[in-house]
């Protein structure tokens, strides 16, 4: 087993893992304490994610903080100094994707032009594609 096999198994649904890898991790958990609060943390976390429920995001805060997880301290600090929106993002159906892909789209153009022309020519790739 492989540092990338046990992250694999943390991040992954619980389900979708073949029922070797679900007790090689379960193995894993029980010798490691930490490991075992990282992945309840982690699986809480997606569970918030595909389920919309931002409103437990507080109660999660918390309870990284009570088991000290060196490994999440940024992730939690990260989300804690934009808490209202994390907490949008998790509740609120609405997404900004399509214009995020237009912002990254752009943004792919002006780097395939680096050094070769100014902003006039930027402008009109943009318009005319």
């Amino acid at each position: 087993m492989t540092l990338r096999d046990r992250d694999r198994w943390i991040l992954r649904r619980p389900e979708t893992l073949p029922e070797a890898e679900q007790l090689q991790l379960k193995n894993v958990r029980t010798h490691c304490p930490a490991i075992d609060a990282l992945t309840r943390h982690v699986r809480a976390f997606a569970v918030m994610l595909t389920e919309r429920q931002g409103e437990r995001l507080p109660d999660w805060l918390a309870a990284v903080r009570r088991n000290d997880l060196p490994s999440l301290h940024t992730p939690a600090a990260g989300i804690d100094r934009d808490r209202d929106a994390v907490i949008a993002g998790l509740t609120l159906p609405w997404s900004s994707g399509a214009v995020e892909g237009h912002a990254n789209w752009i943004k792919m153009l002006k780097r395939q032009m680096f050094g070769r022309a100014g902003h006039q020519l930027l402008r009109k790739r943009v318009l005319l594609a």
